[in-house]
């Protein structure tokens, strides 16, 4: 747990906040599984990191992966967003937030990008 926010995270705190997406309600830096997730939704089960330049190395993506199945096996399904997205399109981060918290995952690929047959 850190002390300071990055920018980042208070951007993406701003939009998280209060309930502003629906009423659904984020806590801050969350331990779960001997984890810390940056923000959390427990009701949906939902939680979103920002993640700085050192998670595209090799080792970090790793861990971060492991981190993420531990999660999930918690009942916690973890999205990211870098820290460049969240401040260079926060409506876009946050549109894809509430999709998220309200549709789900889309289909890998989304069904408008299968083969039609």
């Amino acid at each position: 747990m850190r002390g300071a926010p990055t920018d980042a995270e208070k951007k993406l705190w701003s939009l998280l906040r209060r309930g502003q997406l629906d009423g659904y309600h984020f806590r801050r830096q969350v331990p779960i599984a001997g984890y810390i997730v940056d923000f959390c939704c427990l009701s949906a089960g939902l939680g979103v990191e920002a993640d700085g330049g050192q998670h595209t190395h090799n080792e970090a993506r790793q861990y971060d992966e492991k981190r993420s199945a531990v999660l999930s096996e918690k009942g916690i399904r973890i999205i990211r967003f870098s820290d460049y997205e969240i401040l260079k399109h926060p409506d876009a981060v946050q549109a894809t937030i509430y999709r998220e918290l309200t549709v789900g995952p889309l289909p890998n690929p989304p069904p408008e990008y299968r083969a039609r047959g």
